[in-house]
């Protein structure tokens, strides 16, 4: 039985490729919907944008009254308190996440790290290699692939077939996905990737503004927040859930997540 927390990070070094929005909507998803206690380090200096996210949806709870009264029946009637959101640094990450592991009184399942996305930044490489396992999102696009992979084949070579760490594995997985693009192209990049030795995801994720809409003043319906799960309508058709669950898989999780 699991008895540490893992350490995962969804980690790239190109901009723009939706690394926070997935890491708080999958930390919401496994906490929330599916149960397992989770928590999140923002290391991400000096955005710390999950950290400022969470202060907003905490401010949109009490601005808010929809908000005020969703948040009073769902912990209430025994659903799930917020997981915790701590801001840190990449060569303080591990220290900090120590730290919050002795200082619960619950075991953790998973702790999400969001780190700096350049491997020049102070500590991320040390920290990558303290992860369990790496997620990493790609799109079809020839130069981010690119830079993608060349980042993806340096951790695979020097840290995980080395032996450097507790890194395990590494695993690519298709963000933005235009739907006009052919499944062809996709599969000849499959082909590639497995090439030269790495791993891709079943599931992807489509490009929808959705990923980028936090809490707002001025709709109810919920998709991304650190403080509730995404609206079941809004979920539908978004693979966050089926991401969610593949990821489960891989890091196997125990099933009865749900306290």
């Amino acid at each position: 039985m699991q008895t540490e927390p893992l350490f995962v990070a969804f980690s790239t070094q190109k901009g723009g490729m939706g690394k926070t929005a997935v890491t708080v909507l999958t930390a919401s998803y496994l906490h929330y919907v599916l149960g397992y206690r989770v928590a999140v380090l923002d290391c991400d200096f000096p955005q710390h944008s999950i950290v400022k996210e969470r202060k907003r949806d905490e401010g949109m709870i009490i601005r808010k009254g929809y908000f005020s009264r969703m948040a009073f029946e769902m912990y209430s009637t025994g659903g799930r308190k917020a997981y915790r959101v701590k801001d840190s640094r990449a060569e303080k990450a591990i220290e900090d996440a120590q730290e919050m592991i002795a200082a619960s009184e619950k075991a953790y399942d998973v702790i999400f790290f969001d780190l700096p996305g350049t491997l020049n930044s102070k500590g991320v490489v040390n920290t990558l290699a303290t992860m369990d396992y790496i997620f990493t999102p790609v799109s079809a696009d020839r130069f981010v692939l690119e830079s993608t992979l060349q980042y993806a084949l340096m951790l695979n070579e020097n840290i995980i077939s080395m032996g450097r760490g507790r890194l395990k594995h590494l695993y690519l997985f298709w963000n933005m996905i235009d739907g006009r693009e052919k499944t062809p192209l996709y599969e000849a990049y499959e082909n590639a990737i497995e090439e030269l030795g790495l791993s891709i995801m079943k599931t992807g994720l489509p490009n929808s503004v959705r990923f980028r809409k936090e809490m707002s003043e001025d709709k109810n319906s919920i998709f991304r927040s650190t403080l509730f799960p995404a609206d079941r309508n809004l979920l539908k058709g978004s693979n966050i859930d089926e991401l969610s669950n593949e990821i489960c898989e891989i890091l196997r999780l125990k099933k009865d997540g749900k306290e």
